[in-house]
This record gives structure tokens, C-alpha cells and sequence, in this order.
């Protein structure tokens, strides 16, 4: 198996200012594992705030307001809340790296296949949208399930394709607040979800890898 084919499926680049110090997540084969969040700007002067995970091994210097530049991965599991299964998104950061200032700070490529029927719709000011779920494939034969969402032209583009059609996307990861009114009752709850914002797709085969 080709790991590092596997690995250029979901790369994502980010730099921001660290909002809280990590805390205890996970541990797997004795690796212990945290997660914090991380706030990027967009160009729009509001923030993106992400989930991230990383390694102890990786932790020094990473502390409330400090500034941080990472590579990683944006990944899914599935978690049972409630006795309902919800799709947890977190960006697993594989590498730090150095700060700099003419960087995007917030870039990502996706090589995956859409794995449900593209869904278009139009916002209250006329905007096209087309929501669509990614499944991009990673090492030891598993897949992360990651929510995109295009606009204008590119949404008008994947709404015409099948499930199965395996495309390259090129855009940010975003983070968006929604109310959800609970079931059986009058109460609404805020709530977070991560998503990605498509600017540039393409049907992938030789030419675009």
C-alpha cells in the first residue's frame, strides 16, 4: 500500500493563535493523545475556531495564546451520544511548522469520493449551495467522512455528478454556528459545525493528481 499517496488524500495547512491549553483525549498503543482549539482568521475579519488533536510527543510550546502553524489531516470517527451516532471532525496535526506571515492560513486538499447524492439548495439572498460528504481514504484501509460545501458555478458542477465520482477539492475548513431546536421541546441550543468550503474541484484522474 502506497502511505504516502494515502497521506497526500488530506492535507490541511492552518495558522492561528491556540484559544486553551490542551486536555486529555484519547490514548491508543500507550500514545496519549490531546485536543484544544485553535482560532484562524478569514480575510472577512471573522474567526474560524477548530478542534485540534495532537500527540504528547508533539505538546511542547503548545499553549494558550501562543501562535501556531501545523500540517495535518482533517478526520471523522463516529461517536454514540444519546444512543445516536454523530460524526465527531477534528484536524489531526501531524507536523508543526514555522509561522509565516504571506501564507494562507488556512488551506486544504481533498482527494475522496462523494458518498452521498450532492444536496442543492438556494440561501433566503438567492446563493447557490450544493452540501456534499466526502469519504477520503487514509492508511491501514480506513476513511474519514468529511462534510463540503460548494457555491455559484462549483455548486451548479457537483450537483450533476453520481456517488462514486472521485473528485479533488481544493478550499479552507470553516466552522459555522447553527440553532437546532430540541426534539419535543420548545428549547434551541446553539450548536458548531465544521465543514469545508470549496473553492476550486475538479474530477480527479491522472492529470489532476
Amino acid at each position: 500500500m502506497n502511505f504516502e499517496y494515502l497521506n497526500n488524500n488530506n492535507v490541511v495547512f492552518l495558522q492561528g493563535v491556540v484559544e486553551n491549553n490542551p486536555v486529555f483525549s484519547h490514548a491508543v498503543m500507550d500514545e496519549n493523545f490531546y485536543t484544544f482549539n485553535l482560532r484562524v482568521n478569514r480575510l472577512s475579519g471573522n474567526d474560524d475556531i477548530l478542534p485540534i488533536t495532537i500527540s504528547a510527543k508533539l505538546m511542547e510550546n503548545i499553549k494558550e495564546g501562543n501562535k501556531l502553524a501545523l500540517r495535518g489531516q482533517f478526520r471523522s470517527f463516529n461517536k454514540i451520544i444519546d444512543g445516536k451516532s454523530k460524526l465527531i471532525l477534528s484536524i489531526f496535526l501531524r507536523e508543526i511548522c514555522p509561522w509565516d506571515d504571506e501564507a494562507n492560513s488556512n488551506t486544504i486538499e481533498l482527494n475522496g469520493y462523494i458518498c452521498k447524492a450532492p444536496i442543492y439548495r438556494n440561501t433566503p439572498l438567492s446563493r447557490e449551495i450544493c452540501d456534499l460528504l466526502l469519504a477520503v481514504n487514509r492508511n491501514y484501509n480506513k476513511s474519514d467522512y468529511i462534510p463540503c460545501i460548494a457555491w455559484g458555478r462549483n455548486a451548479q458542477f457537483v450537483n450533476t455528478m453520481q456517488v462514486g465520482t472521485k473528485i479533488k477539492v481544493v478550499g479552507r475548513v470553516q466552522s459555522r454556528t447553527y440553532n437546532k431546536k430540541i426534539e419535543g421541546s420548545d428549547e434551541v441550543i446553539n450548536k458548531v459545525a465544521y465543514e469545508v468550503s470549496i473553492s476550486n474541484l475538479a474530477v480527479y484522474n491522472d492529470e489532476t493528481a
